[in-house]
């Protein structure tokens, strides 16, 4: 297993490079001039150019490059002129929010999609097998942004039952102290209720708008995995036998099933994350995606190529994580391996 991650995170490797590449060109063929934009309307091309002169935006780009991988391998990734901080420190302030809100949307949607998913392949032309098709449906056809938007005019506008979608929490509480940097986990940690009450009427919604994103792939890879694994021989041989069908569904064919389902949820949560800027924007999250979008606005490319580095980063966590699960799942992958 060791020797597979080495191999995993060395050919990893490549991407990695590849991505800090294409990223700092793209930065630099975004329209807008930064130079321009923080020197303000009234500035001078005098002011403007030596504004360009002191952001290096002067130099050749092969220049700025050499300067640009000179300061990631020391662990420099520049600094914001929007917020005058490190991105570095701006992206661990930022990025437990947004993995909060992404791990509590996936969670929410594994709880229901996966049984769904499961009763829908066991129950196959029932009333559950054809709600499973409309959550599915209803999931692929929706913009991520449009359910916020609803979700926030019928629970907090019409109902009440939601409070104002204004970030983390509310201006009556103090945030929890920094022990993981998510506040669900940090209030219960200190025994803080009352902020992790304000903490989870805050984060509840935009986690279902979500999970109502993901619902869909998720459902429609159990249902469809489950159907071909009850299918096979082995679980009509377990049936011949005369065990329990709780025991041949979940004991057998889910574990079977399992396979493409931990692979569409590495492909979910990868998908959550981009989603998670237009639900940021939609909640007025803090989180990183709003903090992309920001220096986007303002063509900020320090900002814009941390956060490009960031999700390639824990892409590549994420794939090595879904190896892991294989091999704990099942143990041919790690025989074969």
């Amino acid at each position: 297993m060791l020797q597979q991650i080495v191999r995993r995170l060395a050919t990893a490797v490549p991407s990695i490079i590849g991505v800090v590449i294409v990223t700092f060109l793209l930065t630099r063929v975004l329209p807008g001039d930064t130079a321009a934009y923080f020197a303000g309307p009234a500035a001078t091309p005098q002011a403007i150019a030596e504004i360009r002169a002191t952001l290096g935006l002067d130099q050749p780009l092969p220049v700025q490059f050499v300067a640009y991988v000179k300061d990631l391998v020391t662990g420099n990734l520049g600094t914001s002129l929007t917020t005058g901080q490190p991105v570095l420190n701006d992206i661990r302030a930022r990025l437990p929010a947004s993995a909060e809100l992404t791990l509590l949307g996936l969670l929410i949607s594994i709880l229901i999609a996966v049984p769904l998913g499961i009763l829908a392949a066991v129950r196959q032309g029932s009333w559950i097998d054809h709600l499973c098709r409309i959550v599915a449906t209803a999931g692929v056809s929706l913009p991520v942004f449009f359910t916020g938007l609803l979700l926030v005019y019928v629970f907090y506008f019409k109902l009440g039952w939601a409070p104002a979608p204004l970030g983390r929490l509310d201006f009556f509480y103090s945030a929890p102290p920094d022990i993981t940097g998510f506040y669900l986990i940090d209030t219960l940690a200190v025994g803080d209720l009352e902020t992790f009450r304000a903490a989870f009427s805050q984060i509840w919604l935009p986690a279902v708008t979500l999970a109502i994103f993901s619902l869909a792939p998720i459902a429609r890879m159990t249902r469809a995995s489950m159907l071909a694994v009850l299918a096979s021989d082995f679980v009509r041989t377990a049936r011949a036998s005369g065990l329990r069908p709780s025991k041949i569904v979940m004991g057998y064919a889910f574990r079977n099933a399992l396979l493409p389902v931990i692979t569409t949820l590495g492909m979910v949560f990868s998908f959550l994350l981009g989603a998670n800027v237009l639900v940021e924007k939609v909640f007025a999250w803090p989180g990183i995606g709003s903090y992309a979008i920001e220096a986007l606005i303002t063509s900020d490319y320090a900002p814009v190529q941390g956060f490009v580095l960031a999700m390639a980063i824990l892409y590549v966590l994420l794939n090595l994580v879904i190896d892991i699960l294989y091999g704990l799942v099942d143990p041919r992958v790690r025989i074969e391996a």
